[in-house]
């Protein structure tokens, strides 16, 4: 009972993660696409928004479930190469949000706020949002990588 509430803790959380941040790149593009400032404004709000309540919340129901199965079921989380390589791969894609995704995301934001009533977007925000975009899509790579190791588990 206990392994499969942990691995339904963990499903749930790569669902909410892996899901949010590629529906999330599809919304901002929408929005930014749009170019009317309400909208890309009402768009960069949903995106912070969503991060912390899905991939926030995703991460935590990763790590909760996937620690507590791997332990329940007596694997190494370190000697096991699927286990370890989706590890890595899931700290990758952390780094990359931790490093460069959120700074630009927050930028947006406050700037977003500016121009919320119907401002001019500034140029800072276009190169922000390009940036997002670009790693956000480079940051999505090892998550998918991290879930084909789960699925598979090579040798």
């Amino acid at each position: 009972m206990c392994y499969a509430l942990l691995k339904t803790l963990h499903l749930l959380g790569v669902v909410l993660l892996v899901g949010n941040v590629i529906v999330t790149l599809v919304w901002k593009l929408a929005a930014d696409r749009s170019g009317d400032p309400r909208v890309v404004a009402f768009g960069q709000r949903l995106v912070t928004l969503t991060d912390w309540w899905f991939t926030v919340g995703g991460v935590v129901l990763i790590l909760l479930g996937g620690v507590g199965v791997a332990l329940v079921a007596g694997l190494d989380l370190l000697a096991v190469r699927w286990l370890l390589w989706g590890q890595v791969l899931f700290g990758l894609s952390g780094l990359l949000w931790v490093g460069i995704l959120i700074p630009a995301q927050i930028r947006q934001a406050r700037q977003a706020r500016d121009f919320a009533a119907g401002g001019e977007i500034p140029a800072n925000y276009w190169r922000d949002a390009r940036r997002w975009t670009w790693w956000g899509i480079l940051a999505i790579v090892p998550l998918l990588g991290a879930l084909w190791l789960m699925i598979a588990k090579p040798a």
